[in-house]
């Protein structure tokens, strides 16, 4: 998903606002299956995210019984942000085997960050 032809996944900052960006994928699995694609996550998309410009952080989030997987990565700027648009789809794409339905892909704004 092009977030930045979709506007309204997306939630910008005024032109003196310097936040950064969260891309939150939303994936649901079967749960048998969860902890194979978090190691898939962990070996490939992990190392991989850390060499993105901009790139501030990253938290993976799953709920084992029901097999939502949910991916959480913040950047520097909105163009760190909407530079990795592509690299993110190519990620999701490894997972297209595990997937039960396809992605939520959302941008959002970061107004607090403690």
């Amino acid at each position: 998903m092009d977030l930045s032809a979709n506007k309204k996944n997306r939630i910008w900052h005024q032109p003196d606002n310097h936040g950064a960006y969260a891309r939150i994928v939303t994936a649901t699995t079967s749960p048998s299956r969860v902890e194979e694609a978090v190691e898939l996550w962990q070996e490939v998309v992990l190392p991989s995210v850390q060499q993105q410009r901009g790139f501030k952080g990253v938290r993976l989030l799953v709920d084992r019984t029901n097999g939502k997987i949910v991916s959480i990565g913040l950047w520097e700027s909105e163009a760190d942000f909407l530079a990795t648009v592509a690299w993110n789809e190519d990620q999701i794409a490894r997972f297209t085997s595990f997937l039960e339905t396809p992605p939520v892909v959302e941008g959002y704004e970061v107004v607090v960050d403690i």
